[in-house]
């Protein structure tokens, strides 16, 4: 009974150290991540805490089941909206990006590290795709709000990638295990039913998972685990069934989180407990593997790997991938430098492991090293990279709560507070009404006012309004507050899409326009102009003058910012 409280006290002392620091680490711009997997490794054998953990068994079982929660984590965040925006650069990218990734920086690898050809592509396709728990944790935490084509493209690649990297992987092992075996049809056969199947799976058992729950009246907490118990059976059921299991876990987060009302703010914060516990337990357990002594042997080769990945293998693959998606080299640039490494290379470094092959530990210590090396010289960058690159956005104002209406689609309650200085104070609240957006309550130092006699609305009151997300979304610059900085980025004048050339040509007194440019609205404009889908922060000059994309509506561009020439 005395070991077992012994082993209860060092496992919840360690995590609560790692969770501790972790919460801390942001402030000081340290990767939480990089956090967890420093604490492991202080407590391991080489550390202070003396830990001898070498069960890479039980570790690659934790492992797979908090990546598992924590891609249906992030599916569930993810608009349909927004997918619809990168998905298909993104599949680019978890394909042609990966394979492409895998083969240039396996062809170094081999140089360098002087091993067979098969060795050095097994390095890089296991390092080749990006990892979505180090994505995810990292664009929420980089303190900068980044345009959505560029966001989205970024968290659904790595949400997308794990089959041709697990492929990639397995093929290499086999074909080291068994050199003499044929490969042809089956092969790509297999690459296809790990795609197929998982996407199937994912979006039929999602359906099925967010109809049961939506009939389940249960609270926050239980809802929680629910949808954790139902992702991590979906995700064995597809694994048994031969397909991926880690994209039939995003994909049913991201129905799940879709599905009618979508997932209440109060469900996803119970959620983003279980994916922090998910990802603090996964690395700390991993770092608890890794024998620091071993790994200095392998430090030099492996920051020279890190660095041809960082800096010309994923730039290559990414400007190859998105070559018919027209974006621009600044998106380009920011994407190749947020193909963030983390658990899955950890992971998917212990099937040669558990295969026996030889050199195994060595490609386990340089994995790790590149691992370390990316999440603190990217995962690090990311906020400032973003202001470099002028992807950065103004911060946008986000609801107190927001609860979806059950019964009905996409109608949701949110609760807005509204700030000194923001457009909508000092405004009548019939001035934000429309048949769309209806108000529900506003409170103004503690007492409810009445909404028949349309009050004047002023800094400090909280107002609930009934309306589409999309219709909030839209709506939420009204209660920002209006800042030198937010008025540089937009301009001083915002007008709706649907206004003419023709009637900003005539305003500005512009000239030299072309004919078939002024009979299009501005949204016409954006989309003629923009070789891929408009989204916030996209910019088109016109005449002198800078236009800028304020706010979308189901993936159409609703308002626009004009920002003048100086002088």
């Amino acid at each position: 009974m005395e070991s077992l409280n012994v082993f209860i006290l060092i496992g919840a002392f360690i995590l609560f150290i790692g969770l501790l620091l972790g919460s801390l680490s942001t402030r000081v711009g340290v990767p939480t991540l990089l956090v967890f997997l420093g604490v492991g490794m202080a407590a391991g054998e080489n550390g202070i805490g003396g830990i001898q953990f070498e069960d890479v068994d039980f570790a690659f079982l934790i492992s797979n089941l908090a990546l598992a929660i924590i891609l249906l984590d992030g599916g569930l965040r993810t608009r349909l909206e927004t997918f619809r925006v990168g998905l298909k650069p993104a599949l680019s990218l978890a394909t042609l990006g990966v394979a492409l990734s895998a083969m240039f920086t396996g062809a170094f690898a081999t140089w360098l590290l002087g091993v067979d050809w098969r060795v050095g592509l097994l390095l890089g396709g296991i390092i080749g795709s990006t990892d979505a728990a180090a994505v995810f944790s990292m664009i929420r935490s980089a303190g900068v709000r980044i345009n959505a084509r560029v966001a989205s493209t970024l968290e659904i690649e790595s949400g997308l990638n794990d089959p041709m990297a697990i492929f990639i992987t397995v093929l290499l092992i086999d074909l080291l295990l068994k050199p003499d075996a044929s490969w042809g049809a089956e092969t790509l056969t297999t690459l296809i039913q790990q795609f197929g199947v998982g996407a199937l799976l994912g979006v039929g058992l999602g359906i099925l998972l967010a109809e049961l729950l939506l009939r389940v009246r249960s609270n926050e907490g239980l809802h929680a685990l629910l949808l954790c118990t139902g992702g991590l059976s979906l995700f064995a059921i597809t694994n048994l069934l031969g397909g991926s299991g880690f994209l039939a876990a995003y994909v049913a987060g991201l129905v799940a989180g879709n599905w009618r009302s979508g997932t209440s703010d109060n469900v996803l914060r119970s959620m983003d407990s279980m994916a922090w516990l998910a990802q603090s337990g996964m690395f700390l357990l991993l770092g608890l593997l890794v024998s620091p002594k071993e790994m200095l042997d392998s430090l030099l080769p492996g920051l020279a790997i890190a660095l041809f990945l960082m800096l010309v293998a994923r730039p290559l693959a990414v400007w190859l991938s998105l070559l018919p998606f027209g974006f621009p080299r600044r998106e380009q640039g920011f994407i190749a430098w947020t193909g963030l490494r983390g658990a899955v290379p950890i992971v998917l470094a212990v099937f040669p492991l558990m295969s026996g092959l030889d050199q195994s530990r060595l490609l386990f210590d340089i994995v790790f090293v590149v691992v370390i090396a990316s999440l603190l010289l990217q995962g690090t960058t990311l906020g400032p990279m973003a202001r470099r690159l002028k992807l950065a956005l103004p911060p946008a104002a986000k609801p107190l709560t927001e609860v979806g209406l059950e019964g009905v689609d996409d109608q949701f309650v949110a609760q807005f507070r509204i700030e000194p200085g923001s457009r909508a104070d000092g405004k009548a609240l019939g001035d934000l009404v429309t048949p769309a957006i209806r108000p529900v309550a506003l409170v103004r130092a503690g007492s409810s006012l009445s909404l028949e006699d349309n009050p004047v609305l002023r800094a400090g009151d909280t107002l609930s309004l009934l309306a589409s997300h999309g219709d909030l979304e839209q709506l939420s610059e009204w209660f920002l507050s209006s800042t030198v900085a937010l008025r540089r980025f937009y301009g001083d004048f915002t007008v709706r899409a649907t206004v003419q050339v023709a009637d900003v040509a005539m305003s500005y007194g512009l000239t030299g326009l072309a004919e078939d440019e002024l009979a299009l609205s501005l949204e016409q404009l954006f989309r003629r102009r923009h070789n891929t889908t408009p989204v916030v922060g996209d910019t088109v000059d016109l005449g002198g003058i800078r236009l800028r994309v304020r706010a979308m509506d189901k993936g159409r561009v609703s308002l626009v910012g004009i920002r003048l020439p100086k002088g």
